[in-house]
C-alpha cells in the first residue's frame, strides 16, 4: 500500500503551513529519511523527511500555498508497487470499507452483498455525476480513485462511483472531487430561533477593497503576507482581544549593574577557538535583565503563573522568553530554568538561540511555552513602551534604553544611568498589587546586582 506524506504539526499553535520548496520532484525515487520538502511556519523553517522508501507520486502540496496540518501532500509507492491501471485494478479487487452513502444493503442469506444503488442522491446533497469519458468498469465496492480522492470523497459524503474520473485510466483524482463539491447544491440550514434580544454585531476590520480605495491606483505595491506575518497578526489580535492587559511602569538605576558587568567581563577566562583566543563569555545588560526577571519571579511565585479557565497554573521554575527580531517578524526563544543558571550560561545560551533564530533553525521546544518574556528595544533608543503578552504567559517586561538622567538623592540632584521598564500583566492571573510586587523585586535585583551572583 502507498504511504501517505502529510504536512506535520511542528508548532503547538500551528493550524496551517506552507511548503517553501520541494527538494525532490514527482516520480523521483526516495529513501526513508531523505529530505522531501521544507515547510515554513511563523517560527521556523523545517525540513521534512520521507517516511518510507519508494517512488514519490500524487504530489498535491504546492509551494507557497497554505496547507492544513495533517493534509496529504504526496504519496510514496513502494518500488515495483502497481500504479495507474494496475493499481486501480488491485484497489478494486481489494476489500474496501463502504463510503458514505455507497452501501446500505445487508448480506443476503447466501452471504452475497447486492450492488449498492447509485440512483439515489448522496446524503450530502452533492449532485450525482455520470461518467463521460468512455466506459470504465466499476467494482461494486467502489470507483477507481487515488487514495487522496477517496479520503476527500469520504469526508464530503460523495459517492465515488457517481464521479467521472479525469485522471489516468479514468481514475478519480482530487480535482474531480473538488469539482463535485463546487457544483453541489448548498444545503439550507434550518432557521435558527429568533434571539430574545438582538445583540450588536461585532465590529469588523476594513476589507481589502475598503483600504485600497483610500489610495490612488498605482501609488502602492501589494506585498502578499507570508505565513509568519499572518500567524503573528492572528496571535496578536487573539492576545489583545482575550487577555485583559494591565500596565505598570517604573525606573531602575543602572550604575551598580554597569559597574558589575564591566568587572565580570574583565574577569572572563580566555578560551581557544578557530578564530583565536576569545573570552569565555561577554555579558550584556539584557543578559542581566533576564536573570533579574527570573529571580524576581521566584521571589514572587504567585506571579509566576498562567491562566486557564479551570485553574491557575503555578510554575516551579522561571522560563524566560526573549523577543528576537528576525527578517519578516519576531520569535521568542526561551531560556529554561533561568533562575538556576549563571549569568555566563545565560549569556552564551542567548547568543546561540538568537543566532539560530535569525537563521530559522530553532526547534519547536526552544520557543514554545515559557512562563514570562522580555522585550528590549533599548538598543533603538526607545525610552519606554508596552508589550503584548504572549500566551500562555501572564507577564511580559518591556525594557527601554538606559540613559543619564537627573535624580534626587538625599535632597541633592545627581546624575545616574536610568532605564524605564513596563510590565504588562494578564489581569486575570496577576492583579495590580501582585504585579507591583513583582516589578519591585525586579528593581531590587537590577539596583543590587550582586544578588544575582549568589
Amino acid at each position: 500500500m502507498p504511504v501517505e506524506v502529510i504536512l506535520p504539526k511542528v508548532d503547538m499553535d500551528m493550524a496551517t503551513g506552507q511548503i517553501s520548496r520541494w527538494f525532490v520532484t514527482e516520480g523521483a525515487v526516495v529513501k526513508q529519511g531523505d529530505v522531501l520538502f521544507e515547510i515554513e511556519t511563523d517560527k521556523a523553517a523545517m525540513e521534512i523527511d520521507a517516511p518510507a522508501s519508494g517512488i514519490l507520486l500524487d504530489v498535491t502540496g504546492k509551494e507557497g500555498v497554505d496547507i492544513p496540518v495533517g493534509a496529504p501532500v504526496a504519496w510514496i509507492y513502494a518500488d515495483g508497487e502497481a500504479y495507474g491501471a494496475d493499481a486501480v485494478a488491485k484497489q478494486d479487487e481489494a476489500p474496501i470499507s463502504p463510503l458514505v452513502g455507497e452501501m446500505s444493503a445487508k448480506p443476503t442469506e447466501g452471504g452475497a452483498v447486492p450492488p449498492a444503488s447509485h440512483s439515489a442522491a448522496p446524503a450530502s446533497g452533492l449532485p450525482a455525476i455520470s461518467p463521460t469519458r468512455g466506459e470504465i468498469s466499476q467494482s461494486p465496492l467502489g470507483a477507481r480513485a487515488t487514495p487522496l480522492a477517496r479520503r476527500l470523497a469520504r469526508e464530503a459524503g460523495i459517492v465515488l462511483s457517481n464521479i467521472a474520473g479525469t485522471g489516468p485510466y479514468g481514475r478519480v483524482v482530487k480535482a474531480d472531487i473538488d469539482a463535485a463539491i463546487a457544483n453541489a447544491t448548498p444545503r439550507v440550514a434550518p432557521e435558527a430561533p429568533a434571539a430574545a434580544v438582538a445583540s450588536a454585531p461585532a465590529p469588523k476590520p476594513m476589507s481589502d477593497d475598503q483600504v485600497l480605495k483610500l489610495f490612488a491606483e498605482g501609488s502602492y505595491e501589494l506585498v502578499p503576507h507570508d505565513n509568519m506575518r499572518k500567524t503573528i497578526a492572528r496571535r496578536l489580535v487573539e492576545a489583545k482581544s482575550t487577555i485583559p492587559h494591565f500596565y505598570l511602569t517604573l525606573d531602575c538605576e543602572l550604575d551598580a549593574l554597569l559597574a558589575l558587568r564591566t568587572q565580570l567581563n574583565a574577569a572572563a577566562p580566555v578560551k581557544k577557538t578557530e578564530k583565536g583566543e576569545v573570552p569565555a563569555y561577554k555579558l550584556s545588560v539584557n543578559d542581566m535583565v533576564i536573570k533579574a526577571m527570573a529571580m524576581a519571579l521566584m521571589a514572587v511565585p504567585d506571579a509566576n503563573a498562567s491562566w486557564t479557565d479551570s485553574a491557575m497554573v503555578k510554575h516551579k521554575h522561571a522560563d524566560v522568553g526573549v523577543a528576537v527580531s528576525i527578517p519578516g517578524g519576531l520569535i521568542t526563544p526561551i531560556i529554561r530554568h533561568a533562575d538556576e543558571k549563571t549569568l555566563s550560561t545565560i549569556s552564551n545560551e542567548m547568543k546561540d538561540l538568537a543566532s539560530r533564530a535569525r537563521s530559522r533553525k530553532l526547534k519547536p521546544e526552544e520557543y514554545q511555552g515559557g512562563t514570562t518574556a522580555v522585550s528590549n528595544l533599548g538598543m533603538f533608543g526607545i525610552k519606554d513602551f508596552a508589550a503584548v503578552i504572549n500566551p500562555p504567559h501572564a507577564t511580559i517586561l518591556a525594557v527601554g534604553a538606559g540613559e543619564q538622567r537627573a535624580v534626587v538623592k538625599n535632597g541633592e540632584i545627581k546624575i545616574a544611568n536610568v532605564m524605564s521598564v513596563t510590565l504588562s500583566t494578564d489581569h486575570r492571573a496577576v492583579d495590580g498589587a501582585l504585579g507591583a510586587e513583582l516589578l519591585g523585586a525586579f528593581k531590587r535585583m537590577i539596583e543590587n546586582p550582586m544578588g544575582m551572583l549568589v
